[in-house]
């Protein structure tokens, strides 16, 4: 199987993410070793972004989604990739890129995200309580089925807002999502 190649430099938190990005793709890495990311890694990410493009690919985990959160803080227009928490267990239960198939990770990889610098309000709390994600007993279930279709990662009703605006995901793309949930 040819492997697809990904231009943009892809960071990862450590090297068993990258040895298993190797056999999905053909790519380079930054490893940030963890949630602490020094100077070092973050200049490294500073040229890997004016040289390449980067994307953020860590995994569906506090941990990750710290590491996500430092890296976004100083470079808030790089590129995101996000790999569903189910897709990403192992064995022994852990979670991680390590785990995901090849397939999972190609898949992750092909819907990537880019924030907007200053992104609009279009998505309102009231359009959160309208389209049921968030104020009642299904909210949490009608929000992980919207973030895995949208390739996201899960978000409570605050942060999930928060994205939809930052991705610029528009009010059409959401109800249609939401409108093939069973039943409706």
């Amino acid at each position: 199987m040819d492997r697809p190649a990904i231009k943009e430099v892809i960071i990862v938190e450590g090297r068993d993410d990258t040895r298993r990005l190797n056999e999905a793709v053909s790519c380079e890495t930054i490893e940030t070793k963890g949630s602490a990311i020094d100077e070092t890694v973050m200049r490294e990410i500073e040229v890997a972004l004016a040289t390449r493009g980067a994307i953020i690919f860590t995994d569906p985990d506090y941990p990750g989604q710290k590491i996500r959160n430092t890296i976004l803080e100083r470079f808030p227009d790089i590129k995101e990739a996000f790999m569903p928490r189910a897709k990403a267990k192992g064995r022994n239960g852990g979670i991680g890129i390590e785990h995901a198939s090849v397939e999972d990770i190609i898949e992750s990889l092909s819907k990537v995200y880019t924030s907007v610098s200053e992104p609009k309000e279009s998505i309102t709390i009231q359009d959160m309580v309208r389209w049921g994600l968030s104020g009642n007993r299904e909210a949490a279930n009608r929000r992980t089925y919207l973030c895995n279709e949208l390739n996201i990662g899960y978000a409570n009703a605050g942060q999930l807002r928060k994205k939809l605006n930052r991705y610029s995901i528009g009010h059409a793309q959401v109800e249609r999502i939401l409108n093939e949930l069973k039943g409706e």
